[in-house]
């Protein structure tokens, strides 16, 4: 009996934080409605999300946390909306979460998937020896804490105001052109390839060698999505990848990084109703 018991209670175990507790998704109605992806584990509202407007690709990023450029599927997965509600149980965690949401992909789109490593256009950062121009810090980079807030005070010359450690983007107007301000206080230099992630929206592979954290400054023009760096409109900013080797001292160089891709076998543009 106590072995019974003690199966039973392991398996309850293995099925926590695999489901929700209630769930809902239908397509969206109001497509005037903004696109926002709200709650769940490390938000201010960790035992509720509330998806609006919401389309199959960004709950597959959400689900399977990756990149739109690391999803192989059907072009409609950009197109059609849904409205996405569940309920978290208390204490679940993010591994947890995703699983959840892995799981209500499969039951109510069908959502069928396999993982592939690709050859993909994208950059590789390095630094050239003796030139990057980066102050190393002692301090300790806090990524537990939310140390930057949505919109943190500027300096006189544009560039964000940090109080503890971490990185942060604001946009401001020189001339007639806009120029984007970048502040990075005891970071590594993987916080910075996030960010120009962000900005190229393409893989990008850290090869300086660079180790601990750094402060540091840049100001560039916005970069457009693409596959290769563009020179800036405005000669008031340089571009993105000029600013990177003038004023930090690191390069980028285009290249195929190898990057794992989830390859989408199947999907149902029409979820499954709500049970």
């Amino acid at each position: 009996m106590r072995r019974a018991v003690l199966i039973v209670m392991v398996a309850a175990a293995g099925a926590f934080g695999q489901t929700f507790e209630a769930a809902s998704v239908k397509p969206a109605t109001d497509l005037r409605a903004r696109t926002s992806m709200r709650g769940g584990p490390g938000t201010r509202d960790p035992g509720q999300i509330t998806y609006t407007n919401v389309t199959l690709l960004a709950l597959i990023q959400r689900a399977y946390d990756v990149r739109a450029y690391q999803v192989s599927g059907p072009d409609w997965l950009g197109s059609p909306r849904y409205v996405v509600a569940a309920k978290v149980p208390g204490g679940t965690t993010k591994e947890q979460f995703e699983a959840m949401l892995q799981n209500l992909l499969a039951e109510r789109f069908h959502l069928k998937l396999h993982r592939q490593t690709r050859q993909i256009q994208g950059f590789e950062l390095s630094a050239p020896r003796g030139g990057a121009k980066l102050k190393a810090t002692a301090e300790a980079s806090d990524s537990s804490q939310a140390g930057v807030p949505a919109r943190p005070k500027v300096d006189g010359n544009g560039y964000p105001i940090l109080e503890r450690s971490g990185i942060a983007l604001m946009e401001g107007v020189k001339g007639k052109a806009v120029i984007v301000f970048m502040t990075a206080r005891a970071q590594p230099i993987s916080a910075l390839v996030e960010r120009l992630i962000n900005e190229f929206h393409v893989p990008i592979l850290d090869k300086t060698g660079l180790a601990g954290n750094f402060d540091f400054r840049l100001l560039f023009a916005p970069q457009p999505p693409g596959a290769l760096p563009v020179e800036a409109a405005e000669e008031s900013a340089p571009d993105l990848a000029s600013a990177l080797q003038q004023q930090l001292g690191l390069r980028l160089t285009p290249n195929k990084i190898p990057t794992e891709v989830l390859i989408i076998d199947r999907a149902d543009q029409t979820p499954v109703e709500n049970l």
